[in-house]
């Protein structure tokens, strides 16, 4: 199964030179860049362990593809993403989001239907384990 969130998610994986585009494009905006990593990519995860601090006044996209690569070396079975943040409004939005390496096997996730009393029936995403 392949995990999509964020930005681009129903393409296939950018390229490292379509992925040095779109952080030209940020930083053209005027937006701050950070990447992020997990193993753990449920939806509701939304809090991902930062790689470093947010890169403010960068001005080409080498600067963030040698952390990008320094951060697939160090973590290469975690999911590692891309963020864009805007703060010309004086607080910070993100205005692009997506996923710049994923690990070499995807589990996925399994949704669960729970039968309660009354014809309640709620519903559980778990993580799938590896096969």
């Amino acid at each position: 199964m392949r995990l999509t969130q964020g930005a681009f998610s129903f393409l296939p994986d950018l390229t490292d030179a379509q992925i040095s585009a779109q952080i030209e494009h940020a930083l053209n905006q005027g937006w701050a860049v950070s990447l992020e990593f997990t193993d753990d990519p449920h939806p509701r995860n939304t809090y991902w362990e930062m790689w470093g601090m947010p890169m403010f006044d960068l001005h080409d996209a080498a600067g963030v593809m040698a952390e990008l690569k320094e951060a697939r070396i160090v973590h290469p079975e975690c999911y590692i993403r891309l963020s864009a943040f805007d703060s010309t409004r004086g607080w910070e939005t993100v205005r692009l989001s997506f996923i710049v390496h994923r690990p070499s096997v995807e589990p996925g996730f399994h949704l669960d239907r729970i039968e309660e009393a009354g014809r309640v029936q709620r519903y559980a995403i778990r993580r799938k384990t590896a096969a």
